[in-house]
C-alpha cells in the first residue's frame, strides 16, 4: 500500500533542502526522498564563501546538515529512497521506488544534474584539491594562478571570462577547431589578453602529488603529447539533468525540465528546483530559491486542489 504525504520533494541538495523547509513550516506533510546523502553537489564544497550571510567560509557538508535539521525542526521528514517513475493519476502523483510507492497532491523534482566528466587519470584523484566544475565557486581560491579551462561551449567560455578577471595565466583547451559557443562570446574569449586559447587539444592526464600540479596535453592532429604546470583545472564539458524517471513534463533539448516563474513545470502540481531545471545560472543561492519559490507555489496549489486557497 503507498505511503501518502501532500507534499514529496524528490532529491535533497540545496534546493529540495530548501523547499523541505518552506513546505514544512507551511504546515504540509512534507517528504523528502534523496538517493545518497543529504546535500547534493555541494557536498563537494570544500569551503563555501560566498552564501549571502555567511560571513567565515563554511564546508558543503556543513551547510547541508544545517538545512536539513533546519528541514526536519519545522516537521519535514526523509526518507532513502531512489525513484523509479513519477505518474499523475486524477489528482494524485503516484511516485515509484525501487523501496516502496509513495503518493502526493504535489511534487517537486529537486535531482539537480551531473558534471560530465574528462574520465582520465588524476580527475578523481584530485577533485577538490585543484579539479572543478565551477568557477565562481573554487575560482578565487586559485587567484594569480595557472588554471586551464576545458570546454568549448558558452558555459566554457562564459566560466573562462569570469577566471579571466582573476589570473592572467588562463589556458583554455578544446577537442574541436573551433568553440561551440555563441559567436559573440567566443570572439570575446578569443580577444582577452589573459586567455590563450587551444584548439585540436584534449587533456590527457592530471597529476600531481598532494594537489593537482601539471596536466598532459594532447594535439589530436598530430597526436603529440606535452605537458604543461597548472595550479587548476575547470572542466566545463557539460551537464546531464537527472529527469529520466521524468517522462511526460515538457523539457528542453538538453533535457531539463522547463518551468515558469513559479517552478511549475507543464503538469499542474508538478515543480522543479533547482540545477534540474532550465536557468541561466546555476549557484546554492539560485537553487535555494528556486526551492522556497517552489514550495511555496506548492501549498497555493494544494490549497486549490482541497477548496482552501486564500481568496
Amino acid at each position: 500500500m503507498a505511503e501518502k504525504h501532500e507534499l514529496i520533494i524528490i532529491g535533497a541538495g540545496a534546493a529540495g533542502l530548501a523547499a523541505a523547509q518552506y513546505g514544512a513550516r507551511a504546515n504540509l506533510d512534507t517528504l523528502v526522498l534523496e538517493a545518497m546523502a543529504p546535500g547534493g553537489q555541494a557536498l563537494l564544497i570544500d569551503q563555501l564563501e560566498n552564501y549571502p550571510g555567511i560571513l567565515e567560509p563554511v564546508s558543503g557538508y556543513d551547510i547541508s546538515e544545517t538545512m536539513r535539521v533546519q528541514a526536519e525542526r519545522f516537521g519535514a521528514q526523509f526518507a532513502s529512497a531512489t525513484v523509479k517513475s513519477v505518474k499523475k493519476t486524477g489528482s494524485i502523483f503516484i511516485i515509484e521506488t525501487f523501496d516502496g510507492v509513495f503518493e502526493a497532491e504535489a511534487v517537486i523534482v529537486a535531482t539537480g544534474s551531473q558534471h560530465r566528466h574528462l574520465g582520465i587519470p588524476g580527475e578523481e584523484e584530485f577533485l577538490g584539491k585543484g579539479v572543478s566544475y565551477c568557477a565562481t565557486c573554487d575560482g578565487p581560491f586559485f587567484k594569480g594562478k595557472r588554471m586551464l579551462v576545458v570546454g568549448g561551449g558558452d558555459a566554457a567560455c562564459d566560466e573562462a571570462m569570469y577566471l579571466a578577471k582573476l589570473s592572467d595565466k588562463i589556458r583554455m583547451i578544446h577537442r574541436r577547431d573551433r568553440f561551440r559557443a555563441q559567436k559573440a562570446l567566443a570572439e570575446r574569449v578569443l580577444a582577452n589578453p589573459n586567455i590563450s586559447v587551444r584548439f585540436n587539444t584534449v587533456a590527457k592526464m592530471l597529476k600531481g602529488s598532494k594537489k593537482l600540479e601539471a596536466v598532459v596535453l594532447q594535439d589530436v592532429v598530430t597526436g603529440e603529447t606535452w605537458e604543461e604546470p597548472i595550479d587548476a583545472c575547470f572542466v566545463f564539458v557539460g551537464s546531464d539533468p537527472q529527469t529520466a524517471f521524468i517522462d511526460e513534463a515538457a523539457k528542453d533539448e538538453t533535457g531539463y525540465l522547463i518551468t515558469n516563474d513559479r517552478m511549475e513545470t507543464s503538469i499542474p502540481g508538478l515543480f522543479a528546483a533547482g540545477d534540474v531545471r532550465a536557468s541561466p545560472f546555476r549557484q546554492i543561492v539560485t537553487a535555494c530559491a528556486d526551492g522556497a519559490i517552489a514550495a511555496h507555489a506548492a501549498s497555493q496549489y494544494i490549497d486549490e486542489l482541497k477548496g482552501s486557497a486564500y481568496k
